[in-house]
């Protein structure tokens, strides 16, 4: 298998904060911010400066540490230290409340927060070592998930994606462009037809830029437009990301993916899914026990600030959908591919 190597880094820690890529001044500029305290880090999470469950997980493990700092500074020690980092920890996994690997990453540091009987100072450096330990995991982690979902990338292949799941969502690599990269090293001929993703643009301003910095050959298309192309045989496949996966295969992501899971079944195109096996939340039975995040109404009736509606319009705006897992042809995950039976092949990966 050929390597590719991304050229962003979209998350990472340094010495006493975190540093990650302002993904709200896209396309206009690339820029780095440094995080140096635990609610401009839950603010960057809400706001979506970070994105992508992934990349919001490490920041969600960073964000503990920046509230470790804070804490140790105010002198509180022992169990009263102990019983405010863990309150602080909650607080941060309830940024936002669809992606799993928030609460998942989270819980990583509050396993040793609860199990650490020893100074502040050197649980603060333990935390540090654990969330630079989960960056280098993921980086790793989305390369086997790229490695395996090429195998059923076929030669010369036009691959649609909706939203973002590449190297900006995730530490650096990606898991649904994490496919594409992996393909593409051994078959410079594969290509990418990118939905915009309305209504924040993630497809348009965050796809389409990191796969042309990278050499990629993507095309953007609007959200309406995937149906087109797929009877127009100029779709092969589709491999997106996601944010929660249920026990059954139920998959939650991006608003519109579920659109694009219908138009693919019809016209006969496999759909798949990339994502790390914490993504999947076991603890449910199936996606209708997936919180939905409601985002704010001004996504939908402005755009680059200005409004494209008409002033007091009713506006419903869900940040995601479910695509249920009779949609999907397979799950891309570090362990390999799951296929369904999803409930037997999901709980077969968990024991590998």
């Amino acid at each position: 298998m050929a390597e590719f190597t991304s050229k962003i880094r979209t998350i990472e820690w340094i010495d006493t904060y975190s540093r990650m890529v302002d993904q709200t001044k896209f396309p206009e500029h690339f820029e780095y911010v440094d995080i140096t305290n635990g609610q401009d880090m839950f603010d960057a999470i809400k706001t979506m400066i970070v994105r992508g469950a992934p990349a919001i997980g490490i920041a969600g493990a960073h964000g503990v540490v920046l509230y470790a700092q804070e804490l140790a500074k105010t002198g509180l020690s022992g169990e009263d230290f102990i019983c405010k980092l863990l309150e602080k920890a909650d607080y941060m996994a309830s940024a936002r409340p669809t992606a799993v690997n928030l609460m998942w990453a989270v819980e990583k540091q509050k396993e040793i927060i609860k199990g650490f009987a020893g100074d502040v100072e050197t649980l603060i450096e333990k935390l540090k070592e654990n969330g630079k330990k989960l960056e280098l995991e993921d980086i790793e982690i989305n390369k086997k998930i790229g490695d395996y979902g090429a195998e059923v990338v076929p030669k010369g292949a036009t691959i649609l994606t909706h939203c973002n799941a590449g190297a900006l969502a995730t530490v650096g690599y990606g898991t649904a462009l994490g496919v594409v990269r992996s393909a593409f090293a051994n078959d410079p001929t594969v290509q990418v037809f990118a939905d915009e993703t309305r209504p924040r643009q993630q497809g348009a301003r965050i796809t389409t830029l990191e796969l042309t910095m990278d050499g990629i050959p993507v095309t953007l298309i609007t959200d309406g437009m995937c149906s087109y192309f797929m009877k127009k045989g100029m779709i092969d496949m589709v491999c997106v990301g996601a944010d929660r996966i249920a026990a059954n295969g139920d998959a939650a992501n991006k608003i519109g993916t579920y659109t694009v899971a219908i138009a693919a079944k019809y016209h006969n195109i496999p759909f798949y899914v990339a994502a790390p096996l914490s993504t999947i939340d076991t603890s449910i039975k199936s996606g209708d026990e997936i919180v939905i995040e409601e985002r704010s109404h001004e996504e939908v009736t402005h755009i680059n600030g200005k409004p494209i509606c008409a002033e007091g319009v009713n506006i419903i705006n869900p940040g995601f959908d479910v695509t249920p897992h009779e949609l999907i042809a397979g799950i891309i995950t570090e362990k390999g591919i799951l296929r369904p039976d999803y409930n037997k092949s999901i709980s077969d990966a968990f024991r590998l």
